[in-house]
Parts: C-alpha cells; structure tokens; sequence
C-alpha cells in the first residue's frame, strides 16, 4: 500500500459517553477517545463537538502528530481542551482534516471495574 493512501475517517460519531464522577480502589473511572492517525505526514486536526440533552454543546479542538495514536482522556481537561460535566449523558463529534480512525471506552471503577469500548461510528 503506498503511503498516499487516506486511512480511516473523516468524521466519526459516539452517541452514548458518561463519565463517571466516582472511582474505588487505586484506579480512576474514566473515558477516552483513542485517535490513530496513519498518516506519514499530516498532523491530525481534531475538532471534538460534546452534545447534550439539556444544554448545549460544548467544542474543543486537538492535534494529533502524523503516524500516532493517543488517547485523549475526558477526565482530563488539557487533553481535550473543555472539562466535561460527571455523571450526564452526552454525545461526541469528532472532525478531522485528515483521515482517521477513533475507538471510544469507558472504565467504570466501581465496586469492581466495567470496562466498556466500541468503535465510533464512521460518517460518509
């Protein structure tokens, strides 16, 4: 496959996020976009668009180097550049000027952990 080659989206959507507001024993409930940018060259930027039920949405923007991947935590704000509200419901839009691939999860370290993850939706 030549390096030329666009992998990946460029929009993806993830209708149901929650971060959690509570945490037992030493690991920290949290959430995270996880980015991968294949791209040998370009810089990644990311547009991230938070939707609520009852307010409205936040946006924030993000870059991610060509050739990485990161996960960009909700529950810390200097990775997405917005802090979240804990324990509502909420929706994401992730936009890129390049194409990329996003995996959402959750880990609910309660009285046990949760671990959830899924691949966002794919626009277009």
């Amino acid at each position: 496959m030549g390096e030329d080659v666009a992998e990946g989206s460029l929009v993806w959507h993830v209708p149901d996020c929650f971060l959690p507001s509570r945490s037992s024993g030493s690991a920290k409930s949290h959430e995270a976009f996880c980015v991968l940018n294949v791209s040998p060259t370009d810089t990644a930027e990311l547009s991230f668009t938070f939707y609520f039920a009852d307010r409205a949405a936040l946006s924030s923007r993000a870059e991610l180097p060509p050739s990485r991947n990161v996960h960009f935590r909700t529950d810390q704000p200097e990775m997405i550049g917005v802090q979240l509200p804990t324990d509502v419901p909420y929706a994401c839009r992730i936009a890129s000027n390049v194409p990329v691939t996003v995996q959402y999860s959750r880990l609910d370290a309660q009285e046990g952990y949760a671990l959830m993850t899924t691949n966002a939706i794919p626009v277009g």
